[in-house]
């Protein structure tokens, strides 16, 4: 298993600065992760600092927690766009899951698909597992796969519980082949990494990337 090219190798405090951005992209470069994470703002700069390599630059859409109106996500996709995001992690509206608004996230997902897939990006829908319940994503699943999203994704990381190997398999188990997971929110160690790749992630977000890669260089020694 080459484990960099599973990971999004991320930063989104909301205090970032430009030196903390670019120590994010010369790891990534170094490891040849398949991504970095970075707020919006930050997006132009760290594409020059991943140059033509083959780390990724991702960025987030209605982050951290969803309730941003369709019209707003919008425009965060078209800047994201714009600024050369290959990727885009977007908060689903975890109000309209809770409220059971399934037309809602319906007509979300709708109005931003046709936006992503013309300009050939992809799209990974975080959906807050950890504080739903289980057959609110088993029906997130069900909604997002019918619309051909790239990834589901567990976490923003800034809710109460992350990612855990029960939430990934769950996913695994509603979603077409086809459909990646992205497992992300309190991944820190290399053992927890495996646990959720095995489980069928095939994205680990996460910005101990690094610490990750040591971990399983040791193991891999041992």
């Amino acid at each position: 298993m080459d484990l960099n090219r599973y990971i999004d190798h991320t930063i989104l405090k909301p205090l970032t600065t430009l030196e903390d951005i670019k120590k994010l992209c010369m790891e990534a470069v170094e490891y040849d992760f398949a991504a970095v994470c970075v707020p919006p703002p930050f997006v132009k700069i760290a594409r020059t600092f991943v140059g033509s390599t083959t780390t990724k630059v991702a960025t987030v859409t209605g982050f951290p927690f969803g309730y941003s109106a369709i019209e707003a996500k919008v425009a965060e996709t078209v800047l994201a766009i714009i600024d050369e995001a290959d990727e885009l992690d977007m908060v689903a509206n975890l109000l309209a899951i809770r409220n059971g608004d399934w037309a809602y996230l319906e007509k979300e997902i709708a109005t931003i698909m046709p936006l992503i897939r013309n300009k050939q990006r992809s799209v990974k829908v975080i959906i807050e597992s950890g504080i739903l319940l289980e057959d609110e994503i088993i029906r997130c699943c069900e909604l997002y796969a019918r619309y051909g999203v790239d990834f589901v994704k567990t976490s923003t990381g800034y809710a109460e519980k992350g990612a855990s190997v029960e939430a990934v398999a769950l996913m695994r188990q509603h979603l077409p082949a086809g459909i990646h997971i992205k497992a992300s929110g309190g991944v820190r160690t290399f053992a927890f990494a495996q646990q959720l790749i095995d489980a069928g992630a095939t994205r680990i977000g996460t910005s101990a990337g690094v610490a990750l890669m040591k971990e399983a260089a040791q193991a891999h020694k041992n």
